[in-house]
């Protein structure tokens, strides 16, 4: 449960920690104030909230609720007919019970198991990592290994653990060692097929060689990402917006060391000490819907950021998911020392 003066963050934990879809907003005296959701946290991070946020700000006052004295088929048939995953039980003095969840053999998907909706997931991996030399000379950017195992066998590993295990690997420089490691992921319980690259096609290029025109919904990542981050929540999140395209970001934060003085003409206004500034930065993690791939030419160079402007110049709806959980991509020597220290020689 959460009180009035807990934290966006706290919701975070409480969600992760005891894998409800919700978390209950309680006052001093156990009455139910309201409910978050995951969705919740990343629609106020859109709106400038901060994880430091009060809860509140976040959160669904007046939710549907269930009686917590009600038959465990009655909630179950109520959550199915309302299509919604939890409800909040009260009693009849309005005070927060617990939350009832969909079991796992009811017709509704559960969010951690949602990313085997996808019809499949290309890892964009044929960057030669140049800023990474010497490391890379002799090995791609994503068979670096963090914590003793390769990078982008992380993120496979990660994938099929959530049912995602159709995964195409688009592979250019040094391709042959990628190739030599997976095979056709039989080992690891993937199905792994390869796009092969024979000249540089950008981040979104290689997807003009998909073998078949995807009847669902793609993950698309790029191969230096490591994250912790559920596929299946931004699928979700990419479905209940209707978007052709939803674009993860990271929250980077700018601080200024001086004092920033604002003017009007010439006398001054205010003056903020030492301020910062937030921006949403592309994460190299997108859902792209099958009409998407439109937007791209036919083996030929061609990056997300292409394909991002072109749905928005023709009035497409390219959604962002803002990402709370553990991301770093390895661009460079001290992240990937970073990242290896995180996971240790396991």
């Amino acid at each position: 449960m959460l009180l009035p003066t807990s934290t966006i963050r706290d919701a975070i934990d409480v969600i992760e920690h005891t894998r409800r879809f919700i978390a209950a907003v309680v006052d001093a005296n156990g009455k139910l104030l309201g409910i978050i959701s995951d969705g919740d946290i990343r629609r106020s991070l859109l709106a400038d909230k901060t994880l430091d946020d009060f809860a509140t700000v976040a959160m669904t006052e007046k939710p549907i609720l269930g009686r917590a004295d009600d038959p465990a088929e009655v909630l179950q048939k109520k959550m199915l007919d309302l299509g919604v995953a939890a409800l909040p039980l009260v009693d009849e003095c309005n005070r927060f019970v617990r939350i009832a969840q969909v079991n796992d053999e009811t017709e509704i998907r559960s969010v951690a198991s949602s990313a085997d909706l996808f019809w499949g997931a290309v890892v964009m991996a044929g960057g030669e990592g140049r800023r990474l030399r010497p490391l890379t000379e002799n090995m791609p950017k994503p068979m670096l290994t963090v914590g003793g195992v390769p990078l982008l066998e992380r993120q496979i590993r990660g994938m099929v653990s959530r049912g995602l295990k159709r995964i195409f690997i688009s592979t250019n420089y040094l391709g042959h060692l990628i190739e030599d490691h997976f095979g056709d992921g039989s080992d690891i319980g993937a199905r792994i097929a390869y796009l092969k690259e024979d000249k540089k096609l950008g981040t979104a290029g290689a997807l003009s060689l998909l073998p078949e025109r995807p009847d669902g919904p793609i993950l698309v990542i790029n191969g230096d990402v490591l994250t912790t981050s559920d596929y299946g929540r931004m699928l979700d999140f990419h479905d209940n917006n209707s978007a052709l395209m939803t674009v993860a970001a990271i929250e980077y934060h700018i601080e200024i060391p001086f004092g920033v003085i604002e003017t009007s003409g010439v006398f001054a206004t205010a003056l903020q000490e030492k301020p910062s500034q937030s921006y949403l930065c592309n994460a190299g993690m997108y859902v792209l819907s099958p009409k998407a791939l439109e937007l791209i030419p036919k083996d030929g160079f061609f990056n997300m950021t292409d394909v991002i402007d072109a749905a928005i110049a023709i009035g497409e709806k390219v959604c962002v998911f803002p990402v709370h959980e553990y991301w770093t991509d390895i661009g460079s020597p001290s992240d990937l020392a970073i990242a290896q220290k995180m996971f240790g020689d396991r």
